[in-house]
């Protein structure tokens, strides 16, 4: 026990930061943008490098909410489904002639509510993450359906130019075009992360994911806090349903089909642990970063989209791999 207290006290900046695993992933990130500039003649170009933040800024948007839920030791597979519910509230409502002011927080409370079910029967009724969060995939996506009678929608009323302008548009930064999606991640990323470091909030989630029991024992209101992390993940989820109507101009049924996996990839990667307790906002923001980098790379490099799972999953075994040797040499 001396021993593993006096590594962890007397370690050097370098050794900190090479023992994290967001710095591996960043520097991965790194040398893949700088390996396809070198090697292709589209990807350092202003309409390539727009596409892959514009991209890879809606699953950091949702990687957020899922990298609150597994540090809680909680898992959400309906955030693809509540990205549907919200964008069919968007659509519904405006394509019914109705203002942008009231989709957007009735967009919001769709998928609020998506996360308080969740929550409710998680926390309160005591059922599995992985039950639940599988079944309200299922109903959420259902019900997006018999929202929109399985048609699709792309007429969205008065407030249409708005809702493009707001989903697929960018702001002018330095004379470089930044799209609308990475200011909304850049903004929420602060925010998440500073909940994480240096709230109440924060501090009981990574208590809830350590050990539960004791987190209990030491006062922490763990039923109302694994609500609360289930509907962010659905808040974050509905953010990006509202932004993603206003950039694809249409709606289907299809809309977030599979996304759970990819954002559950990207908290892994960026260092979040399934069994909780681990991870950070800007893990989730590089894990996300990388794997549009490799989606990015191999439509430019010529290499069937079909290996993308294939690179995904080495990195997500490389990425715990990674964990488990940390802990293992910290004595954790």
């Amino acid at each position: 026990m001396a021993e593993v207290i006096d590594r962890q006290t007397n370690r050097t900046f370098f050794s900190w930061l090479i023992g994290r695993q967001v710095f591996w992933v960043s520097l991965a990130t790194v040398l893949a943008i700088i390996y396809l500039s070198l090697a292709t003649t589209t990807f350092d170009t202003q309409q390539n490098i727009f596409n892959v933040t514009r991209n890879f800024a809606f699953v950091g948007i949702v990687g957020l909410g899922m990298t609150a839920v597994i540090i809680t030791g909680g898992i959400d597979l309906s955030v693809g489904s509540a990205v549907l519910i919200s964008a069919m509230t968007t659509t519904v409502i405006m394509h019914a002639g109705l203002p942008i002011t009231l989709a957007l927080p009735a967009a919001i409370a769709a998928s609020l509510l998506v996360g308080f079910i969740n929550g409710f029967f998680i926390a309160v009724v005591g059922l599995p993450p992985f039950v639940v969060t599988l079944g309200m995939m299922s109903i959420a996506r259902s019900i997006g359906m018999v929202m929109s009678n399985n048609a699709l929608i792309y007429e969205f009323g008065p407030d249409q130019a708005i809702l493009f302008a707001i989903g697929g548009g960018s702001v002018p930064i330095f004379g470089i075009p930044v799209p609308n999606p990475v200011l909304v991640l850049i903004a929420l990323g602060l925010l998440t992360g500073f909940a994480l470091r240096w709230t109440k909030w924060g501090r009981h989630l990574y208590a809830i994911g350590g050990n539960e029991r004791a987190a209990v024992l030491t006062g922490v209101p763990v039923k109302t806090m694994k609500i609360s992390v289930y509907m962010f993940a659905s808040f974050c989820a509905g953010i990006t349903g509202f932004l993603q109507t206003g950039w694809l101009g249409s709606v289907t049924t299809g809309l977030g089909t599979g996304l759970e996996l990819t954002v559950i990839a990207a908290a892994v990667i960026g260092g979040a642990n399934l069994a909780g307790g681990t991870g950070t906002a800007v893990g989730a923001i590089v894990g996300a970063a990388l794997i549009e980098v490799i989606r990015n790379s191999l439509i430019l490099l010529g290499i069937s989209t079909f290996w993308q799972g294939t690179f995904v999953g080495c990195f997500i075994v490389l990425a715990v791999a990674f964990d488990r040797l940390r802990n293992k040499d910290t004595g954790e």
